[in-house]
C-alpha cells in the first residue's frame, strides 16, 4: 500500500506558484506562446509623414501578419526622439510597446547630460531594418546650382542663410553638424518637430536648405518642388541616378546614412523577442516593402543585420563613433 502525506498550507502554495509561472499568465513561456493577445503599439519618435514614420508604416502591416496580430503606429515627438525613447523605456516589458528609433538612438548620450535611458542597458534591440541615405535640398529658387556654389554661398552669406531640421539629436541635425564642419562654416539652425514640417516648410520657402532622408526627400525631388545638391553616401542612389555624391560633388567629408532599428525595453522575454525579430526578417523579405523602399532611394538589411545581436553590435560601434563626433563639434542639447 502506497501512502500519502497530507498537503501542507506551504507545500499548497509552492504548488500553486509553480502552476501559475508554467501556465498562460505573467510573462512566463506561456504568454510568449500565445503572444500577442492584443495590439502591438510600435513608437514612432518623429512626427506623422517623416522618414522613419514612412519607414515603420511600411513594415508594420506584414509584420503583424507574420504575427497573426495588429499593430498600431503612434507618434510620439519631442527632443530629437527622447522623449519617445524614454517613454518605451519605462514600458511594460511584455513586447506591446515596441521602439522604432534610428541613428538618434547612438547619438543622445553625447548630446543630452540628463538622458534619463541607457540604449545599452534599457532596451533589447530586435534587428536593424533599413539604412537610408541622405540629401542635401534646398528651397527650389535658392541661388546656388551646386553643392560647391552652396558651400561658397553659405561662406558669404552665413549670417542669412537658414539650415533647418528635425531638432537636436536629429538624423537632419547630425548632417547639418556635419555640413558645416566639411564647409567650415557656422549657420543659423531651424529645429523643427520632424523632419515632415521642416521639408513642408522647405517646400514653402520659409527656410533655405537642409538634409533629409531619401525616403522623405525623393518625390519632393523628382517633382521638382525642392533643389537637390547631393545625396550623402559613397555610391548613388538608383530612385535619384542623376544625383551625385557629396563625393563626386567635392565634399566627401559629408558622408552619413541613416539606420533604423526595433526595440523594447529591457527584460522582454527571449521567446518574445524571436518572436519579433522573425517577423521583421518576413517584412523585410516581403516583395510590396522591397519595392516601396526602392522607390524611395533605400533597401531593407540583409536577414543576418535583421537580428537582435547584429543590431546590438552595430549599436556599440555607433555609441562609439558619435560619441567622439559630437564631442568634437563641441554640440549639447539642453
Amino acid at each position: 500500500m502506497t501512502c500519502r502525506r497530507p498537503w501542507t498550507a506551504a507545500a499548497l502554495v509552492a504548488a500553486m506558484l509553480v502552476a501559475g509561472c508554467s501556465g498562460n499568465g505573467g510573462s512566463g513561456n506561456g504568454a510568449a506562446a500565445d503572444y500577442p493577445e492584443q495590439n502591438i503599439t510600435f513608437v514612432v519618435p518623429f512626427s506623422a509623414g517623416g522618414p522613419t514614420d514612412t519607414v515603420t508604416r511600411m513594415i508594420a502591416e506584414p509584420m503583424a501578419k507574420a504575427l497573426g496580430g495588429k499593430i498600431v503606429v503612434q507618434n510620439v515627438e519631442g527632443a530629437g526622439g527622447t522623449v519617445a525613447a524614454g517613454q518605451v523605456a519605462r514600458a511594460e516589458p511584455d513586447g506591446y510597446t515596441v521602439l522604432m528609433h534610428h541613428i538618434g538612438m547612438s547619438t543622445a548620450p553625447a548630446l543630452y547630460k540628463d538622458l534619463g535611458y541607457k540604449p545599452l542597458e534599457d532596451f533589447q534591440t530586435i534587428g536593424l531594418v533599413t539604412e537610408v541615405p541622405m540629401t542635401v535640398v534646398a528651397r527650389k529658387d535658392f541661388p546656388p546650382a551646386t553643392l560647391a556654389d552652396l558651400v561658397t554661398y553659405v561662406k558669404a552669406n552665413a549670417g542669412k542663410v537658414t539650415l533647418a531640421n528635425a531638432g537636436r539629436g536629429a538624423a537632419s541635425h547630425l548632417c547639418g553638424l556635419l555640413f558645416q564642419s566639411a564647409a567650415g562654416v557656422k549657420l543659423q539652425e531651424v529645429p523643427y518637430q520632424g523632419t515632415g514640417p521642416a521639408l513642408t516648410d522647405l517646400v514653402g520657402g520659409q527656410v533655405d536648405f537642409m538634409c533629409d532622408q531619401t525616403t522623405n526627400t525623393t518625390g519632393q525631388i523628382s517633382a521638382g518642388k525642392v533643389k537637390a545638391y547631393a545625396v550623402t553616401t559613397p555610391s548613388r542612389v538608383k530612385s535619384l541616378p542623376d544625383l551625385p555624391t557629396t563625393t563626386e560633388a567635392g565634399m566627401p567629408q559629408l558622408q552619413v546614412s541613416v539606420w533604423h532599428g526595433l526595440y523594447v525595453p529591457a527584460g522582454t522575454s527571449p521567446e518574445i523577442v524571436q518572436k519579433l525579430s522573425e517577423a521583421l526578417k518576413a517584412a523585410l523579405a516581403d516583395q510590396a516593402v522591397i519595392d516601396q523602399m526602392a522607390k524611395l532611394g533605400t533597401a531593407p538589411v540583409a536577414a543576418a543585420d535583421a537580428t537582435p545581436e547584429a543590431h546590438k553590435a552595430h549599436l556599440e560601434e555607433q555609441l562609439t563613433t558619435w560619441s567622439k563626433v559630437i564631442a568634437d563639434a563641441g554640440v549639447q542639447a539642453s
